[in-house]
């Protein structure tokens, strides 16, 4: 398997002029820790992760970890802070990118991420983003490749995840935009976090009835917060509260 095999093609990006702010709530929304940077172009520029966003504030890590607190739970932000810190993605981007193309193997993408203490690897083809292969992505691999498949079968496999992920794409339903999928002799894997039961029903079954596919094992997770806000019956309505767990990150 390559990198074109399990990367997220679907990535959420931003523009370099995007503000910080904006930042932060893209990674919070849609449950990511690293966000590339993209120009009109198209052009890869650079890549946004939690720690760039930590590390571009103050060097007293307590003040710096209070007011950036502040900034993620919505709370009061002083003026001092706001005129201390970066205004824009551009300034807290990581420019000095490791990257990999749409051929490189799982070994050297496991090698990539290892040997430079990073999580996510940007898959860029003629210095344009194509795609996205995380820790997560590689371990999925692991979980999905159970045995040796022959050359033509793995290009028919390619051939049915490109046409699942081009389905999905399409799917008004669909409203994660980081599903992965990984098809392996024929048998959809499905990965992510996805927002209700309707959703998830609906992923599958997109899969289910895209031609080629000999059968779906979903590995969907709905986070128990997104549970607890899905209508219940009536008969259920005076139940006592559940109290909210936390939401699962990737």
């Amino acid at each position: 398997m390559k990198a074109a095999d399990v990367m997220v093609p679907n990535v959420v990006t931003v523009r370099p002029e995007a503000s910080v702010e904006d930042v932060v709530e893209i990674l919070l929304a849609h449950d990511i820790s690293a966000v590339p940077v993209v120009a009109r172009s198209g052009e890869l520029m650079g890549i946004i992760s939690e720690g760039d966003l930590l590390r571009h504030t103050e060097t007293n890590p307590e003040r710096r970890w209070r007011r950036w607190r502040a900034l993620l739970t919505g709370q009061p932000v002083t003026a001092e802070f706001m005129k201390a810190r970066p205004r824009r993605a551009i300034d807290v981007m990581t420019r000095d990118l490791i990257t990999a193309m749409p051929d490189t193997s799982l070994r050297e993408l496991a090698a990539l991420l290892e040997g430079n203490h990073i999580r996510h690897v940007p898959i860029a083809k003629n210095g344009k983003l194509v795609g996205l292969v995380s820790r997560a992505n590689l371990i999925q691999a692991v979980a999905t490749e159970r045995k040796p498949v022959k050359a033509a079968i793995a290009t028919s496999d390619l051939m049915i995840r490109q046409d699942v992920l081009a389905r999905l794409g399409s799917e008004p339903r669909n409203q994660s935009p980081q599903i992965n999928v990984i098809v392996h002799d024929g048998t959809v894997e499905l990965w992510g976090i996805v927002h209700s039961q309707a959703e998830k029903n609906a992923i599958e079954a997109t899969a289910s009835a895209t031609p080629g596919v000999r059968g779906v094992h979903s590995n969907l997770v709905i986070p128990p917060a997104a549970c607890i806000c899905e209508p219940q019956p009536a008969s259920q309505k005076s139940s006592p509260a559940v109290s909210p767990a936390t939401a699962l990150s990737t």
